[in-house]
């Protein structure tokens, strides 16, 4: 299809380059026909799916690990001119897709393993996992692939099934996993994606074919979800934004150190949910802290991500979410906070804004509160752990945070009393297949990944034998 200018307004599903700002191409929304089609296709396929040995469907789940990894190439280029993600870490992202398959398809099975629990008025107990059904997952643009693997690895190992509506944006890494799902060997009906209007995802929720729904995405789309799973009785996991904090109580090497929370929180651009966004610096470190952030940030200029040139930066994953951030930033420095470097937007339709260092917020500023979801490091001041500890928690986020000290017992003691899902000593995140991800207050509820990720939606079922000798 012959590109053509895009507007912030466009709506539906469409590949709009980042780095240009040019539509590249369309795709229509799905009927209601098709809509109940895949209502129809996954229920059926669910009626089977949960009768095949674990064993057979670990089998189907690591090929589609595999198959990550072996178009990892051609994946990377579809999100890279789909959300303008560096090339680099698109095809990084494709690949921790197979960790995350061959780690639920070689623990799933102990991992959903009956657990027998003591019954102290006779006979025996068993807690019994077992799948619920047709699930929605609603994902997100940012990690196109990545999200998607998370949630769909755990439930088709446990027997459920899927249907995916991904972002609005993300339309043709959409169809690119489900060719890898049936490729891999699915049954029909077991991993359906669909381009659903909103409307159409409140009519899937409220289905009594559907038995839960799975959203990453913001506090806004988390809230609506959530209530529309609630008033249907729908068990719903919600991860949402995030405002983490980044303690730096002291560092054997500053400029090192602020190297290492600059890239942290460049990472996809700065669009990730758990990125750095808060960084919290000791007063004694802080000058040379924020200086070498500053030399980080200055002399950045637009680059491609599908070139990744040295000094040059990616665009955003779109034109409103530039002129968004910006508009926070605009309102930061109005109101009397220092922009060391970048906060720039270039001129024309393409969504670069060019990385940034802010100091100074205060909380009459909406940069204290609200998500920046974008390269904008901003740095805060303290003189004790207990302040640094209490502007942590100060947020209405609570999704994972980090402390950073030469004294391991030091930096423990702050994170031990962080008010996050996930907390972290001397390390930006923990990432990984096996290791739970998920927040508190207002980033959300439920876990994915790791053990925690095969207990979501679970019928965890009580199967009671009672002694024979007390059979009447």
């Amino acid at each position: 299809m012959t590109a053509t200018p895009t507007t912030s307004t466009a709506t539906g599903y469409r590949v709009v380059n980042p780095a240009t700002g040019q539509v590249v191409e369309e795709f229509p929304t799905a009927t209601d026909e098709q809509i109940q089609e895949a209502l129809a296709a996954a229920e059926q396929a669910y009626r089977s799916w949960q009768d095949v040995p674990m064993a057979e469907r670990a089998k189907v789940v690591a090929r589609i690990g595999e198959l990550f990894t072996e178009r990892a190439d051609e994946l990377a280029a579809i999100i890279t001119e789909e959300m303008g993600k560096p090339l680099s870490q698109a095809k990084g992202e494709a690949e921790f897709c197979t960790d995350i398959f061959n780690y639920f398809a070689t623990e799933g099975p102990a991992l959903a393993a009956d657990q027998e629990i003591k019954a102290i008025g006779g006979g025996r107990a068993v807690i019994q996992k077992r799948p619920v059904g047709v699930l929605l997952g609603i994902m997100p643009w940012n990690y196109p692939y990545y999200q998607v693997a998370r949630f769909a690895a755990p439930n088709l190992m446990l027997g459920n099934t899927i249907i995916l509506k991904h972002a609005e944006t993300c339309p043709r890494s959409a169809l690119a996993i489900q060719q890898i799902m049936d490729d891999a060997g699915l049954p029909a009906g077991a991993y359906v994606n669909v381009f659903a209007s909103h409307a159409q995802i409140a009519d899937i929720i409220a289905d009594p074919r559907v038995q839960g729904v799975s959203l990453t995405g913001s506090e806004r789309a988390g809230a609506i979800i959530g209530e529309i799973a609630g008033r249907n009785l729908k068990k719903a996991v919600l991860e949402l934004g995030g405002s983490d904090p980044y303690v730096v109580l002291d560092a054997a090497d500053v400029k090192a150190a602020a190297a290492a929370a600059w890239e942290t929180r460049m990472e996809n651009t700065g669009q990730a949910c758990n990125s750095n966004k808060r960084m919290i610096v000791m007063e004694d470190i802080y000058d040379e802290f924020v200086a070498e952030l500053t030399e980080q940030a200055r002399n950045l200029t637009p680059g491609d991500p599908a070139e990744e040139a040295a000094g040059t930066y990616a665009p955003l994953s779109s034109r409103a979410a530039a002129e968004s951030l910006a508009e926070q930033l605009r309102d930061a420095v109005n109101k009397g906070a220092t922009l060391h470097a970048g906060g720039t937007l270039v001129e024309g339709p393409a969504a670069y804004l060019a990385p940034a260092v802010l100091t100074g917020v205060t909380p009459d500023m909406r940069a204290y509160r609200e998500e920046l979801f974008g390269p904008v490091a901003v740095v805060y001041k303290v003189g004790s752990d207990e302040e640094a500890l209490a502007l942590a928690n100060d947020t209405d986020y609570g999704l994972g945070g980090a402390v950073f000290s030469t004294d391991e017992d030091r930096a423990r003691a702050i994170a031990e009393r962080l008010e996050t899902g996930m907390t972290n000593v001397n390390a930006a995140s923990a990432e990984v297949a096996e290791l739970p991800f998920g927040g508190v207050k207002r980033s959300g509820f439920g876990r994915e990944l790791g053990p925690l990720g095969m207990d979501e939606f679970v019928n965890k079922r009580l199967l009671y034998i009672a002694d024979t000798d007390l059979v009447q």
